[in-house]
């Protein structure tokens, strides 16, 4: 394990890069402001630079909140949003800290989907960026970096993107949802419906959403 002196580049800080990507944001973002204890701890057990974006937004940020809360980043954490990026691989893609993830969990969407880094188990493209859809229950590559996936989220058509998954009024729902939950849909979004607005939907905690769709999963 580095030690966090090794990690924060204060020479070429990313956070600057990241900086400049928000000011030219075509989708609304929101910075969660971050714990200072809980940022240093957050990064040091990443083992990742402030050099690069992700250490930055680790580092820098408790979470950024793109297109009205629909993706939320992971950063350090902070009150708005009790996950921290380490802590939400932790049991998931990792047992402990500083251990090579066979893919890292980076951000999440209100419906259930995840996105990940590909470390190895996803696919051959090592260090490309996935998505766990929750219409498929399935890990669906992006074809783009890290980087390249956070300009996407900033500037990317996200409603093409969520065609058919988003309901009437979901802005004003999700606004009321809080940061550490997600939408739960019954029937399931893998199942066949032919709106997504005649589906119930019910808040629950994001780690929920994980378990169940992964549980369902393995059964299929």
């Amino acid at each position: 394990m580095k030690l966090l002196t090794e990690l924060i580049n204060k020479d070429e800080h990313g956070w600057e890069l990241v900086s400049e990507w928000i000011k030219d944001a075509t989708n609304k973002v929101l910075i969660l402001s971050k714990d200072e204890k809980n940022a240093e701890l957050a990064l040091y057990n990443t083992q990742v630079t402030t050099r690069s974006p992700l250490g930055a937004i680790i580092y820098e940020t408790g979470g950024i909140l793109i297109d009205n809360g629909w993706i939320r980043i992971l950063g350090s954490g902070n009150k708005k949003t009790s996950r921290n990026i380490s802590d939400w691989n932790l049991g998931k893609s990792i047992t402990e800290f500083g251990q090579q993830a066979p893919y890292f969990l980076v951000a999440d969407d209100v419906i259930g989907g995840f996105f990940a880094i590909n470390g190895g188990k996803l696919g051959e493209d090592l260090g490309q960026m996935y998505y766990f859809a929750p219409d498929c229950l399935e890990w669906e590559a992006l074809d783009m970096g890290y980087s390249d996936f956070i300009w996407w989220t900033l500037t990317g058509d996200l409603e093409q993107f969520y065609e058919g998954l988003r309901w009437n009024n979901w802005k004003e729902e999700i606004e009321q949802l809080e940061n550490d939950k997600g939408i739960g849909f019954f029937p399931f979004l893998w199942t066949e419906y032919n709106d997504v607005n005649d589906l119930s939907r019910k808040h629950i905690p994001i780690n929920e959403i994980w378990n169940l769709q992964f549980d369902f999963k393995k059964q299929l």
